[in-house]
């Protein structure tokens, strides 16, 4: 039985946004762009359809056998990483390990997989260290054993395989979302109503191709859930709103950016975030951020839970925030 394909694992640092022009219809999409890319291989090409890094004025491509239109086409292209990551001999918080996968709970500021700015010190190059040559390779030379991943600036608990058939069950679990996955997030603002859910399209943004956006059409169904912790600052005027909140965010989907997207779309974008944080907090949270040292988005990963894809034993691992979003909630308390 084949196994399900695994979530989108976009990386969008270093990549290189390219502009194809069409003035004529094509039979193949896959070829047309081949021709007007002589530099990239048709094959390059079928993969990055295949990973919706193409766009036709905007909306998402998904297969290159499909006939080309006139129009603009626009190309994601990933910059090319190391094809080879070295063991490094880095600290890692193990939660669980067995002959066959490994938990741990990465921190912030660790990329998870090599790529341009982050070639080395990765979650990757610790892993294969710790693990040697266990470590399953049917995720690419580039990711062996990684099935899913937290953003550089997000701290918490990750899961990756030893082998091929780990590596294939855990993919399996996370193509059908039987996984329980939840943030902790330190937001602007609050969200209303203070539990809810957030369904929506999400993809690139078409104004700026290294963005995740909500979209109108196109994309990707994503889906959060979220529940107001706690909330933050006595709201300047009547009726305002409070200056921040602790949000838990569960996944249903896991698209690139998702809760990141999705809190700044509901006016809540998370503290810290230098990509999707729109507008600057009260002065008090600005204070409060920098005086915990807090320098990357306010988000952890607190919860993964899953079936052993071997042993089929419940598996479910928590772990609390670290030092810099634990002393910003503290100052913010004090608000």
């Amino acid at each position: 039985m084949p196994v399900p394909a695994p979530e989108p694992d976009d990386d969008l640092d270093g990549a290189t946004v390219l502009d194809v022009h069409l003035d004529a219809r094509h039979p193949r999409l896959d070829k047309a762009l081949s021709e007007a890319l002589p530099d990239v291989s048709r094959a390059r090409l079928q993969a990055l359809i295949a990973a919706g890094a193409v766009t036709l004025d905007g909306h998402i491509l998904s297969s290159g056998s499909r006939s080309a239109e006139p129009g603009l086409y626009r190309i994601l292209m990933p910059a090319p990483v190391a094809a080879d990551p070295e063991p490094e001999d880095m600290a890692l918080t193990v939660l669980f390990e067995d002959a066959h996968l490994i938990v741990v709970d990465k921190p912030a500021g660790m990329a998870t997989h090599p790529a341009p700015g982050s070639e080395t010190g990765t979650l990757v190059n610790a892993l294969l260290h710790h693990c040697g040559d266990s470590l399953s390779g049917i995720g690419g030379v580039a990711r062996p054993g990684i099935v899913h991943r937290l953003d550089k600036g997000t701290s918490g608990v990750m899961v990756a395989a030893k082998h091929d058939k780990a590596h294939q069950g855990l993919t399996a679990l996370f193509a059908a979302h039987d996984i329980e996955r939840t943030y902790i997030a330190l937001t602007r603002g609050t969200l209303t109503p203070e539990r809810g859910r957030i369904e929506s399209r999400l993809g690139r943004s078409t104004h700026d191709r290294k963005k995740m956006a909500v979209l109108k059409t196109g994309g990707r169904e994503a889906i959060t859930d979220y529940v107001v912790e706690r909330s933050f600052g006595l709201p300047a005027k009547k009726g305002g709103a409070p200056l921040a909140a602790r949000v838990a965010c569960t996944l249903h989907t896991g698209r690139t950016h998702q809760i990141r997207v999705h809190m700044a779309s509901k006016g809540a974008p998370l503290l810290g975030d230098p990509v999707y944080g729109s507008g600057p907090p009260a002065g008090s949270v600005r204070d409060a951020i920098a005086a915990s040292g807090l320098t990357r988005q306010a988000l952890h990963a607190a919860i993964l839970g899953f079936t052993h894809p071997i042993t089929h034993e419940p598996l479910r691992f928590e772990t609390s925030p670290p030092e810099d979003m634990r002393d910003l909630q503290s100052r913010l308390e004090a608000l």
